[in-house]
């Protein structure tokens, strides 16, 4: 009789701390927890090239003429630590249209793309490489590979995903492949 008894209380306890925890579950919703050296979330969200072209505005023709690849400056970091080392008040205000990691911050090759690609705004980019602008008013897709590319180069796999997406571009919005722009020593 005391061992039904005691069943009974580990079955009951079991049930109700089950229930609380999908309960704790709901109420956090989408919300993953913030970032860690490994945030599983962040990588559950990895974003293709494919969906990484896609915006929530709409896209017109011509809008974009060229594409412009740099480097971040900085050895590590995403579109939050950016923002933040930037003295920006929220990631929205980042002023590229893409970041791609280098495993030090987000996934090696992770694509995030930011409000302004998705709002279809031009970025206020400085110019990076002086070329003149195309003369049909077309803006730059501005794409920033985390690397400061001296001591801190570029991986193999952001080099792939920023010349990949560059090419889903250039494909999607008939951006000639003299339009798209490289850092001097980009291999």
């Amino acid at each position: 009789m005391i061992v039904q008894s005691r069943e009974a209380k580990v079955f009951v306890a079991l049930a109700i701390s089950m229930a609380v925890g999908v309960v704790i579950l709901q109420a956090l919703g989408n919300n993953p927890p913030s970032a860690g050296a490994f945030c599983l979330s962040s990588y559950n969200r990895a974003v293709s090239v494919e969906e990484a072209v896609l915006s929530r505005a709409l896209q017109p023709a011509g809008r974009w003429g060229r594409i412009e690849i740099y480097y971040s400056g900085t050895m590590s970091g995403n579109i939050h630590q950016l923002a933040f080392l930037s003295g920006l008040a929220s990631p929205e205000d980042i002023n590229c249209h893409y970041v791609i990691c280098n495993g030090i911050g987000g996934s090696d090759g992770q694509i995030q793309p930011t409000e302004k690609w998705q709002k279809q705004q031009p970025a206020n980019c400085d110019r990076l490489n002086h070329e003149p602008l195309p003369d049909n008013g077309a803006q730059t897709i501005f794409i920033c590979v985390i690397a400061d590319g001296k001591t801190v180069r570029p991986t193999d796999l952001q080099i792939k995903t920023a010349e990949a997406l560059a090419q889903e571009l250039s494909g999607k919005f008939d951006i000639e492949p003299e339009s798209i722009h490289y850092p001097g020593d980009w291999q």
